[in-house]
């Protein structure tokens, strides 16, 4: 059974993954600051919402898909948000990679509100949001998971991580710091084996049919970084963001990773020397400054 939903947020994984909903017959009514964003989904069969507050009124499940922990904060608990409206809204999905200290808070001031925060971080990047192949983590109460899990699997694969509030999140930031590491990595490896005189595309098939492949070597070299394009889709500040929290959490725990403080230093500088809105597979670039070599495939 169809039913109304809202979706806040319509950037590269929003707008998609509002298009599933719509393609599986569902009504969406959409909110994003940008009108550019919303105009292909209105066209598409969306409805748009003047305010997140209508939204609230009118759609029963609503999802939140945002660049940053704070906006979310705000988007959701703020004046004007979600929460100072009432009416349908039951279930607030938390699509985004808040961590699990923004969403812990977030969980405590929906308690005894009639409103339920599933915590759901996705991992696949835009191609796979496009064709529903999502990885999806989700956290909270298990009967609101299954209540909505079917909508999730619009997306994707749903994983249910636990009943506590920000687990999904801790699970996500777990995976984005190994990211975060196979691309350093892999882009240091290969440009030391450029400096030493292989062809940098053998030593992506040789890697990638070796125990060192990781999703680096798998999709982002061939993809975006052997060709040049830097266009993997996903940004360096969104990695920062992602790998920054991750230690702040590891840090929390009294844990003392050298390993991951090791990356989030690359990652800070990587950030800092291209922008926050440049293609995360730019680190290479550093990489290869420092290395004094270039990584391309060879004509």
């Amino acid at each position: 059974m169809t039913q109304t939903l809202g979706f806040v947020g319509l950037g590269k994984m929003g707008a998609p993954l509002t298009r599933r909903l719509l393609e599986a017959h569902h009504g969406v009514i959409v909110h994003d600051t940008r009108q550019d964003a919303i105009t292909d989904l209105l066209r598409a069969g969306a409805t748009q919402a003047a305010s997140l507050q209508q939204l609230a009124r009118e759609a029963s499940t609503v999802f939140v898909s945002l660049p940053m922990p704070d906006t979310v904060k705000s988007v959701i608990l703020g004046d004007g948000g979600l929460m100072s409206g009432g009416g349908a809204m039951k279930t607030i999905v938390d699509l985004s990679t808040t961590g699990p200290k923004v969403t812990s808070e977030i969980a405590r001031e929906l308690e005894g509100t009639g409103v339920t925060l599933i915590d759901c971080p996705v991992s696949g990047g835009v191609a796979k949001a496009i064709d529903g192949t999502l990885a999806l983590m989700a956290s909270g109460p298990k009967k609101s998971f299954e209540d909505i899990e079917p909508l999730l699997q619009h997306f994707g694969k749903p994983i249910f991580i636990g009943e506590t509030p920000g687990a999904a999140q801790m699970m996500k930031l777990c995976n984005n710091l190994m990211a975060a590491t196979s691309m350093a990595i892999a882009a240091e490896a290969i440009a030391a084996g450029v400096k030493a005189g292989i062809d940098p595309s053998i030593m992506v098939d040789v890697i990638n049919a070796s125990s060192g492949r990781n999703n680096a070597t798998q999709d982002k070299f061939p993809t975006a970084i052997l060709n040049r394009t830097f266009d993997h889709g996903f940004a360096t500040g969104l990695m920062f963001k992602d790998v920054k929290l991750c230690l702040e959490e590891i840090e929390r725990m009294g844990l003392d990773l050298e390993v991951s403080k090791a990356v989030a230093a690359t990652w800070k500088k990587s950030n800092e020397r291209f922008g926050a809105d440049s293609d995360h597979t730019v680190i290479v670039k550093m990489i290869e400054e420092a290395a004094g070599v270039v990584i391309e495939r060879k004509k």
